[in-house]
């Protein structure tokens, strides 16, 4: 339909590109002619409208032949057109005739065709004519022509638009179809390709360059695409085609992942697996094959649909290897070794210590033997501790073979064994082996002071031993000072001199100590200076603290920055200066003699310039060198309230939003809870915007608030938020006990078959309490109402109970309180056999029993009674003996017992008679002697009253050395004795005796004996008269009277007890003092 007119030599043309896995294919039929116009060229076509269409090479212009004949191609002079045929496609080139053609060519064409009749137009844009029934991928749309003058020259346009050609479309996921594009003559050109999963061209993939086929990669398997591609030149660029799809082919499945074991004994296995990918086709089976156990071939074990199977009859403690395809391709899994049941491990070999601390210990172990390829062990170390008595607990659990153990006591030894353990059971344990842990360095030191008075270049300093030496003593004692803490003294001493010290100088004193632990912490720093030097400069401030945002506050610290010399007077004052730069005017913000201010006012992220200059007697001294300063950024804001959500009645969920950071991120958060809003107590402390709070109380009031913290300091609390838990069941019942019968206001039926319960009220939770539940060992608790006190009735004598109670609300039941033992009375007991074991004159004795009684404690009580039926209790306790003082003598008392215990009173017994004994007559006096004359004396004593009616007589004894002779018996009070002559041992004594009716005479104790005077010399007559004289006189006469044996025996006594005193108070003086 129009002329072809060729400019330049045009080439042969290039190949589509195909390989083994891929089909290459051109949508074109046999009625479309391509004419390929290669790079350089330019075509021009006159369309049956009389338009001029200029087409520059590279480019495939199509021309489609209604009836399949070749439409007339015109060349210019000197070229020659050749249609060659490739895959299906008829393509004609143009070329100079002395071009050599390749031999598989076909011979040219003749120059004279018949005339060609051009197609509708309509024709060139709506072809759908489809080989191989494949969708169409091309474009027939043409490109802007470019006009030409009447020279031949091109005018400026836009770069065509390129037709899009798919030629081939890969069935894998790693090979791409291959895009065929036109061709313009231009330099600094390219084609960009667009290509998208969706029609809206979200571009992921673009090419760009003067190639006309571009391979897009890593594609899907059977997945659609959409794909454009434009002409740019420079920086202009074309129109975009339109858009083409295509879809890409399906593939085999994926390999399956390896199957994993789900459940294994000793002789079968139950596999498991996922579905692959299936690229596009539906799986329709897996295959999955083992080796039996041999490692050798694999074998078929099951075909089917199912992702799980189970292979049964298989050895014990064998390995299979199994692997698994899917079924629309070969592609198997990877090998997944797994082993059926087998035996517990050996026991291991002990552990090894690797490494020891103060506070840690490191331990290792081997692989116990006689293990198979495969096995998993986990291992248990455990350890006991030297004197506790808790035996071995775990310490460790886990599959490596060492641990290190921390927390532990210095200087203690631990034993240890360890324990290993797989899938069948645990090992027995290693033999135990201990370990000891080492010594901890000592405390710090006493702080530094000095001794005497402060030397202008010398300080004397002593200082203490520490506290605590670690579990070791202390060997060594290091005194550093501030100059870079060098050291000036290391030694045993407690005291050191430091010496060739600078006047006026601050020095900063510390000691630390060694020992076998270690190194101690270096003791509190003394400060001191020595005698005041001449002034100085300041040095550099330094910052005392960290700057305090909120208050634009920047606290400094002048004191670590004195002069270096004073002048011998003390600073009386310091300036601080500030200003806003270093060449900036300087402003005094503090003057004082203070060593520590505040910069008030800042302005955050803002730098200051500090000095200082001190001043004494003498006038100010220069500034200091200048210190630089940016302040920080500031506190988080105020959290606001916390937002609280009941979970449980003792659950509270908090969760909060995050405040402002002011210029730094907030890194942690602070909650405090409590019960009342002033007592609120730190509960949480961490990164998370929330915390639950647990164990809380029902029916209580909870208040809460947040704090944020960044890296400059914690921010404000925020408002207080406040929840309500509801209620919930009561708590457990508390103070269960038995209470006796004067505790209540009832009284028991029967102390042996009842038991009276108290208990205290627990707390309610919010709902009021209704009713309690006593459970004591019957099928069905026993209910009561809302009280604190019940008595079980119908119970065992002597039998022991567990008694719960549980409290009742609207809510529900609480739990049961702890286990009361409770055992009930047994029976009185019957009374016991009294008897009469010693008779008195004014006492009886009385016994009753063979001894305590069976584990229970019992009391007695006896009724005496004389000659009347009224009973008095004169005793009642534990003991079996009792002895009834204060009774009359030869009397009848009657007296009746009866036994009681916790059971309660026992019966009275029948009425036992016993009597009181007569009494002797009471010890006499000393007899008295007188000697009427010679070898002539009388003896007298006193006389007695009758008892009772029962007549008194007396006898009369002479002591001769061991001989006794009675001298006398009979009622008289007195006796004579003629016709002796006395020795000087002779003695006499006197006794009582009471004569009873029945003729029974009962003797009283004899009297102290008294010495028998010896006889008198003859000139004593007259001294006898004259004593006898002075009597009448009224004088008595003097005697030398000898001490008796009683005497004699108390002053012993007095004297024993005297020695006994002074020992007493010489041991306690000398030896207890």
């Amino acid at each position: 339909s129009g002329l072809l007119f060729a400019q330049g030599r045009l080439s042969a043309l290039v190949k589509p590109t195909t390989n083994v896995s891929s089909v290459t294919f051109i949508i074109i039929t046999l009625q479309m002619i391509l004419v390929q116009v290669n790079p350089g060229e330019t075509f021009t076509i006159r369309t049956e409208d009389g338009q001029v269409r200029c087409i520059t090479g590279p480019a495939h212009v199509p021309m489609v032949s209604p009836n399949g004949t070749m439409p007339p191609i015109y060349v210019p002079p000197g070229y020659m057109s050749q249609v060659v045929e490739e895959n299906g496609v008829r393509k004609v080139m143009v070329l100079p005739q002395t071009t050599e053609f390749h031999p598989s060519m076909p011979p040219p064409p003749p120059l004279h065709v018949p005339q060609y009749l051009p197609p509708h137009p309509a024709m060139l844009h709506q072809h759908h004519m489809y080989p191989r029934e494949m969708p169409p991928h091309f474009m027939h749309q043409l490109p802007p022509p470019q006009m030409y003058s009447e020279q031949g020259e091109c005018l400026p346009a836009c770069p065509p638009q390129p037709a899009l050609l798919i030629q081939d479309v890969q069935c894998a996921r790693n090979l791409s179809p291959v895009v065929s594009q036109c061709s313009i003559a231009m330099t600094d050109s390219g084609y960009p390709v667009l290509l998208s999963l969706s029609s809206s061209l979200m571009t992921f993939s673009s090419h760009r360059g003067l190639e006309t086929t571009f391979t897009v990669e890593d594609l899907r398997p059977a997945t659609a695409y959409y794909i454009k591609v434009c002409a740019s030149c420079g920086s202009v660029k074309g129109p975009s085609s339109e858009v083409a799809d295509f879809t890409t082919m399906c593939a085999p499945p994926e390999a399956p992942a390896p199957p994993r074991v789900i459940l294994h004994s000793k002789s079968t296995l139950v596999l498991q697996w996922k579905a692959p990918n299936d690229n596009g086709s539906k799986i329709t089976g897996y295959l999955l094959e083992f080796d039996e156990g041999k490692q050798s071939a694999f074998k078929e074990v099951y075909f089917g649909h199912a992702k799980q199977y189970k292979i049964v009859k298989l050895t014990p403690s064998t390995n299979y290897a199994f692997r698994i395809a899917a079924k629309n391709d070969i592609g198997m899994s990877e090998v997944m070794t797994c082993c059926t049941a087998g035996s517990a491990p050996q026991p291991p070999a002990p552990p090894r210590l690797s490494a020891s601390g103060v506070s840690w210990l490191t331990l290792e172990w081997n692989i116990p033997g006689g293990l198979t390829a495969g096995d998993t062990l986990t291992y248990t170390l455990e350890m006991e501790e030297e004197g506790t008595g808790y035996g071995f607990k775990p310490k460790y659990n886990g599959e490596e073979l060492s641990c290190t153990l921390k927390g532990l006591r210095r200087s203690t030894s631990y034993r240890f064994r360890v324990l290993a353990a797989n899938a069948e059971g645990r090992s027995q344990p290693s033999v135990p082996v201990e370990f000891s842990t080492t010594p901890d360095k000592p405390g710090a030191p006493g702080r530094p002071a000095l001794r005497g008075r402060v030397q202008p270049r010398c300080l004397h300093t002593v200082w203490d031993a520490p506290k605590d030496d670690g579990g070791s003593p202390v060997t060594q004692y290091v005194l550093e000072m501030d100059n870079g803490w060098e050291v000036v003294y290391s030694g045993p001493l407690r005291e050191h001199v430091c010496d060739s010290l600078k006047p006026g100088t601050w020095y900063n004193l510390r000691v630390y100590c060694q020992s076998a632990g270690g190194q101690s912490q270096a003791s509190e720093s003394l400060t001191v200076q020595t005698a005041p030097v001449p002034p100085g400069p300041c040095q550099a401030l330094q910052l005392a603290g960290k700057a305090r945002t909120k208050r634009k506050e920047l606290p400094f610290n002048p004191a670590v920055a004195l002069l270096a010399w004073d002048g011998g007077a003390p600073v009386s004052q310091y300036i601080v200066e500030m200003s806003d730069s270093t060449q900036g005017p300087h402003r005094t913000f503090y003057q004082g003699l203070e060593t520590d201010c505040s910069a008030c006012q800042l302005v955050p992220g803002h730098k200051y310039c500090f000095w200082v200059k001190a001043a004494n007697q003498a006038g100010w001294g220069p500034l200091s060198e200048m210190y630089e300063f940016s302040t920080a950024p500031g506190p988080p804001e105020p959290c606001g309230p916390p937002q609280l959500a009941v979970k449980t009645p003792t659950c509270v969920l908090a969760s909060w939003e995050i405040p402002a950071c002011n210029g730094a991120e907030v890194f942690e958060f602070r909650m405090e809870w409590g019960a009342a809003e002033g007592t609120l107590t730190l509960t949480y402390c961490g990164p998370a915007p929330g915390y639950e709070a647990r164990n809380l109380l029902p029916a209580t009031a909870y208040y809460c608030r947040v704090q944020a913290v960044n890296s400059v300091g914690a921010g404000p609390f925020g408002d207080v938020a406040m929840v309500t838990t509801p209620p919930s069941v009561p708590a457990a019942v508390r103070s269960v006990a038995v209470v006796g019968e004067d505790a209540l206001a009832e009284s028991l039926a029967g102390p042996a078959s009842c038991l009276a319960l108290r208990w205290e009220e627990p707390c309610s939770h919010g709902a009021e309490i209704i009713g309690y539940n006593i459970d004591f060992g019957e099928q069905v608790p026993i209910s009561v109402g809302k009280t604190n006190h019940y008595i079980l009735e119908n119970l065992q004598p002597d039998t022991t109970y567990r008694v719960r109670v549980q409290a009742i609300n609207g809510i529900g039941v609480g739990p049961f309180s702890a286990s009361l033992k409770a055992r009930t009375r047994p029976l009185p007991p019957e009374p016991p056999t009294l008897e009469c074991a010693a008779a008195g004159p004014q006492s009886l004795k009385l016994k009753w029993g063979d001894g305590p009684s069976r584990g229970h404690p019992s009391s007695f009580v006896n009724h005496p009674g004389i000659d009347c039926p009224r009973l008095v209790c004169i005793y009642s306790g534990p003991c079996h003996t009792f002895k009834v003082q204060r009774l009359s003598e030869a009397t009848v008392y009657q007296f009746s017992i009866q036994a009681h215990n916790e059971a309660g009173v026992g019966p009275l017994s029948p009425l036992y008679s016993f009597s009181t004994s007569r009494s002797p007559p009471p010890q006499l006096k000393a007899p008295r002697v007188d000697q009427l004359e010679s070898n002539h004396y009388e003896v007298t004593w006193e006389a007695l009253q009758s008892m009772r009616g029962d007549p008194i007589v007396y006898t009369l004894q002479l002591q001769r050395g061991r001989e006794l002779e009675q001298l006398y018996r009979g009622p008289a009070s007195s006796y004579k004795w003629h016709g002796v002559v006395p020795v000087c041992d002779w003695r006499l004594r006197v006794c009582a005796g009471r004569r009873c009716p029945d003729g029974v005479e009962l003797w009283g104790p004899y009297s102290p004996s008294i010495a028998l005077p010896g006889p008198e010399p003859p000139a004593a007559s007259e001294s006898v008269a004259g004593s006898r004289a002075t009597s009448r006189d009224g004088v008595a006469p003097r005697k030398d009277r000898a001490i008796t044996d009683e005497q004699f025996a108390l002053l012993l006594l007095l004297g024993f007890a005297i020695v006994a005193i002074l020992f007493a108070v010489l041991i306690q003086y000398f030896v207890i003092k």
